[in-house]
């Protein structure tokens, strides 16, 4: 043989491996699921698409003879495609009809692939989905003509992204609003219909700020004295003062410190001179609580004062149900004060066990269950109040539940609920647990 000739035959043996450059075999043996051999042709259809190794692959498509088992055929990977999520469509067909329809992903390999590697869908014959599986197709004796679930771990990616969603918690409904408790799991915000949901995730009454129209400040106006005095604290920035019916600048004619207004030297307010302000009131958080026995008298007044004292509701559920609360404002929680708080609970029916529990804001400082004998659950507890949160000594017993004393901590909150929860062990039971009464009382420090 001459050297031109050997030339031209490795040149003719070149090409076409020069020409499947980029491309991805796909490589397997198919069997029915008697065990014998597929034949039959495989119709490969694909849309247009840009594959990065190749170039623009337009769309067409490509049929395959599958003899005893045996399919060979190389594609362009379309795993990295744009546009993205583009596929294959494979039909198979054998003994005169279709016979089913399963989508491809084909993704850059310099070995052969099975089909079980790159299958990621079935459809019926006709085209619809049939749900997503895939039969093992290979050459272990899988099924081609039926589906079987895809493992969550054989799909790349996926069980990293579904440990990034949050989890349902016990407390878990619909109907309601979500929150987002401790653990990072979803619950359902509990309350009465009416109740606001705080940022903390406990629901109360809602709280609307009041407003202080046309007030005109405390102090004297002699050309000398910087600071004068607010009935409230303002709400945020929303102080508007207006000297002689002129607006004043804050941070540039005067400051704003608690409920004091500290003018700048320029802006002293001179005799003669007229000061209005307009501000909102936050009533969740008033530097002011009234005791029911003393009827606007200042906090630090030493006697107790009745923050709530009141019944509450019923509950015949399996899931955690309020069954009353009291919001404590700021202006009630400042260190030296000590908080009172007592409750008492009935269960009637003996068909249920019960639990309930007592919440002070996001810590739940009392959770117990009860028995089906136990008619009634009392108890009490003291909070002292401290510069970084509070000291809470608990105790509670009932009808046959033995008596248990505790200390818990917890953290300083801006403002909190006390909450009453209660549900029955026994879903569908006809018993029910009441929150009979509960009283929070307040004794405010030196």
């Amino acid at each position: 043989m001459t050297l031109a000739k050997k030339i031209l035959l490795l040149a003719a043996f070149c090409g076409p491996a020069w020409g499947q450059t980029g491309f991805t075999t796909i490589q397997d043996t198919l069997y029915k699921a008697d065990g014998t051999r597929f034949t039959g042709t495989l119709t490969i259809q694909w849309s247009t698409f840009d594959s990065t190794n190749i170039g623009t692959i337009v769309q067409q498509s490509k049929a395959v003879a599958v003899v005893n088992g045996n399919l060979q055929v190389q594609l362009a990977p379309n795993a990295t495609a744009m546009p993205p999520a583009n596929i294959y469509t494979v039909l198979y067909q054998s003994d005169g009809r279709n016979q089913f329809a399963e989508t491809w992903t084909v993704p850059v390999s310099s070995v052969p692939l099975t089909v079980a590697l790159v299958r990621t869908g079935t459809l019926s014959a006709s085209g619809g989905s049939s749900g997503s599986g895939s039969g093992s197709g290979s050459g272990t004796g899988g099924e081609t003509s039926g589906s079987t679930p895809v493992l969550e771990s054989t799909v790349v990616g996926l069980v990293a992204d579904l440990a990034q969603r949050p989890l349902k918690g016990v407390g878990f409904g619909t109907n309601a609003v979500a929150v987002v408790d401790d653990n990072g799991q979803i619950e359902t915000a509990v309350g009465d219909p009416g109740n606001c949901v705080f940022i903390d995730g406990t629901t109360g009454p809602c709280t609307q700020p009041t407003f202080s129209d046309a007030e005109t400040p405390g102090g004297i106006v002699d050309g000398t004295n910087n600071t004068l005095t607010l009935s409230n604290t303002p709400l945020g920035q929303s102080l508007m003062l207006f000297r002689n019916g002129l607006y004043q600048s804050p941070s540039i004619d005067f400051n704003v410190n608690g409920s004091m207004i500290v003018f700048s030297t320029a802006a002293i307010p001179q005799p003669g001179d007229t000061l209005t302000a307009s501000y909102r009131i936050d009533t969740s958080a008033g530097s002011n609580i009234v005791g029911a026995t003393a009827p606007g008298a200042n906090i630090h007044t030493g006697a107790a004062q009745v923050l709530c004292s009141s019944s509450g509701t019923s509950t015949s559920a399996a899931t955690w149900t309020s069954l009353g609360g009291c919001d404590i404002p700021v202006a009630g929680l400042l260190a030296g004060d000590r908080i009172e708080v007592r409750f008492s609970f009935a269960h009637s029916g003996t068909t249920s066990g019960f639990q309930f529990q007592v919440k002070w804001g996001n810590t739940t400082f009392l959770s117990r269950t009860g028995g089906a004998q136990d008619a009634a659950v009392v108890g009490r507890a003291d909070a002292a109040i401290t510069t970084t949160g509070a000291e809470l000594s608990v105790e509670s017993w009932g009808t046959v539940l033995s008596f248990l004393p505790g200390i818990v901590e917890a953290p300083a909150q801006a403002g909190l609920e006390v909450v009453f929860q209660a549900l029955l062990q026994q879903s569908g039971s006809s018993d029910a647990v009441s929150l009979t009464n509960y009283t929070v009382l307040r004794y405010p420090g030196s």
